[in-house]
């Protein structure tokens, strides 16, 4: 690993957890979402993440957001971890998001007969999103992201204070 090798695997680490918490935000600011574009409930969102860097910033953002501001499904050739260098393990360090996908557990009915989104028996399907859930996820996310940024701060301190001592 080189000089900068935490760094690099903070600064995946810290662009995963980003996403994880705009996803985690997308899926409380959907909660009562009760018909998308497709006609059905809003679906909760999950990222899964992949041991290994991503080939590119931007490719790994690619396709993540539809112009609706709706997550979607990331596909593999945009999250291909980089080739491993000579002499280290076949995964490169660091994380990335595998994807993002959505939850299969069926949307919640609830009675409301006055709600244009009721089907005849007067049910209206909302999404399984627990905010509690939703709470616990964010707040794990920024903790990750605040643990990875002071990690960034503390090689960056560590960098200088050995730069300083070979003046």
């Amino acid at each position: 690993m080189n000089l900068f090798g935490m760094m690099d695997n903070s600064g995946t680490a810290l662009t995963a957890e980003r996403m994880r918490a705009e996803v985690v935000a997308a899926n409380m600011a959907n909660a009562e979402t009760t018909r998308t574009a497709a006609g059905t409930p809003y679906h909760r969102q999950h990222v899964i993440f992949a041991a290994g860097a991503p080939s590119s910033f931007a490719g790994q953002m690619a396709g993540s957001l539809t112009p609706q501001g709706q997550m979607t499904a990331l596909t593999a050739s945009a999250a291909m971890p980089l080739a491993p260098l000579p002499g280290s393990s076949s995964v490169a360090p660091g994380v990335h998001i595998a994807g993002v996908i959505e939850d299969p557990a069926p949307p919640l009915k609830r009675y409301d007969p006055g709600h244009p989104d009721a089907d005849p028996q007067g049910y209206v399907s909302y999404p399984d999103i627990n905010p509690l859930t939703e709470m616990v996820d964010l707040m794990g996310a920024t903790r990750a992201y605040g643990l990875n940024s002071s990690a960034v701060q503390a090689e960056k301190s560590m960098i200088t204070s050995s730069l300083e001592l070979a003046k």
